[in-house]
């Protein structure tokens, strides 16, 4: 296995991003969607993490398989929302025993329902950036959001807190947008504030209009008219699929063109569209 931040050292890094099912028949699909993309020869692929912390099992269930029974080189999402230093601190002796050296940091979601979330000792995302950082043996990334965090009172200050957890980590992966202009930007942005750490694109592929663009609203991206209008009315989910791969396809080819450290994608546990991307770029596979 390998640290995320000395992949990123030695060159471009493409990576995958899954979530832990909730069924047999969920677990059965991502077992073969695994095996599908491996003979991609990913970096590393990521594992996100429930609400509040409710999938905390599964997410450590599915990094440790992934470590135990591939080639692959895993990270694991953990959020700050409702843990405490000592439920942290027991999560990350489990995945050091498991040898997972990799570590998303993140602020989290409330849990779903609109229940409150559980106490926390942790404010920010920052402060569990530090913990981790304080840990031994892991490579720490955290997120940023090209079109500014949803709940930021404004882009400076949005770029501020992302440029002080990054320099605390080793890295950032970036939630999902469609337009590549967004994403220098924002390097340009954190360049000015003296932070030049790697900060990966991540690329989802419009595969379900309706569900990216709900997702789309959730996370601050916008859902471009462009894009829109380049999908149409159109209710094949076959057609749109292809229009979907065809402007990720585009959209990477920018981000490459223009110097991004690698791509990490979004596959939504299915492997179709991340593999036809792949063909498109001439990326390698083993």
């Amino acid at each position: 296995m390998a640290r995320i931040a000395d992949l990123l050292a030695r060159g471009r890094t493409f990576s995958f991003e899954f979530f832990p099912p909730k069924t047999d028949y969920a677990q059965l699909t991502l077992g073969r969607t695994i095996a599908e993309l491996e003979s991609l020869a990913p970096s590393f692929v990521s594992v996100t993490y429930g609400a509040g912390g409710s999938t905390r099992a599964r997410t450590h269930a599915v990094v440790e398989w992934v470590r135990k029974e591939t080639h692959i080189t895993p990270m694991a999402h953990l959020t700050c929302t409702a843990h405490s230093r000592a439920e942290i601190d027991e999560i990350l002796a489990n995945y050091t025993a498991a040898g997972v050296e990799n570590i998303l940091a993140l602020g989290g979601d409330p849990p779903v329902g609109g229940a409150e979330p559980g106490p926390s000792d942790y404010s920010y995302a920052l402060d569990l950036v530090e913990h981790i950082a304080g840990s031994d043996g892991f490579s720490v990334g955290v997120a940023a959001h090209p079109e500014v965090h949803p709940r930021s009172t404004d882009r400076a200050n949005d770029r501020r807190h992302l440029a002080e957890k990054l320099r605390r980590a080793d890295f950032a992966i970036t939630q999902f947008f469609f337009e590549a202009d967004h994403y220098f930007r924002m390097l340009d942005e954190l360049s000015a504030l003296g932070v030049d750490k790697p900060v990966i694109p991540g690329i989802m592929p419009v595969t379900n209009k309706n569900q990216v663009r709900r997702m789309a609203e959730l996370s601050g991206a916008a859902f471009p008219k462009w894009l829109a209008e380049r999908i149409g009315d159109s209710t094949d989910e076959a057609e749109v699929a292809k229009i979907g791969i065809e402007v990720a396809t585009e959209l990477c080819s920018a981000l490459l063109a223009g110097g991004a450290p690698g791509l990490h994608f979004f596959t939504m546990n299915r492997s179709t569209a991340t593999r036809d991307i792949y063909e498109r770029l001439g990326l390698p596979v083993s």
